[in-house]
């Protein structure tokens, strides 16, 4: 079995990271498999990603009490599936990435374990190397 936070891929930065937050078992079950599948995908079609700007917020409303958190950072020029930028239920939000079908293990550059601080979630230090800009 794999160290779920073991693959990690060297780069200067990513034009256009996208992110996806999970418990470390799911990853531990797509490193297993070689591919990741999150539950939407068969419940909504697609697995939801947040850009960086918008993943603080998502974690917060949806993830604050999740044991376990993993934050997948993701190369979009990695992908097999297709990923589509589309419009969030909140205007404010702006379009959020899509991917429509499962995540293969490669293009996860890092996995980083993420938990709430006092104030909220806040984007780690560890991978804004990663960030374009």
């Amino acid at each position: 079995m794999r160290d779920v936070t073991s693959v990690r891929i060297a780069l200067p930065f990513v034009h256009r990271l996208i992110l996806h937050l999970t418990s470390a078992r799911e990853w531990q079950a797509a490193l297993d498999e070689g591919k990741y599948r999150a539950p939407s995908l068969d419940t909504d079609g697609f697995i939801h990603c947040s850009s960086p700007t918008q993943v603080e917020h998502v974690a917060d409303w949806f993830y604050r009490d999740v044991p376990d958190l993993v934050l997948l950072c993701i190369d979009p020029h990695r992908l097999t599936s297709t990923l589509r930028w589309e419009p969030s239920a909140d205007s404010f939000a702006g379009d959020f990435p899509h991917v429509y079908g499962p995540i293969d293990v490669e293009a996860v550059l890092d996995v980083v374990p993420w938990a709430r601080g006092a104030e909220g979630f806040e984007l780690p230090e560890s991978i804004r190397h990663m960030l374009d800009g």
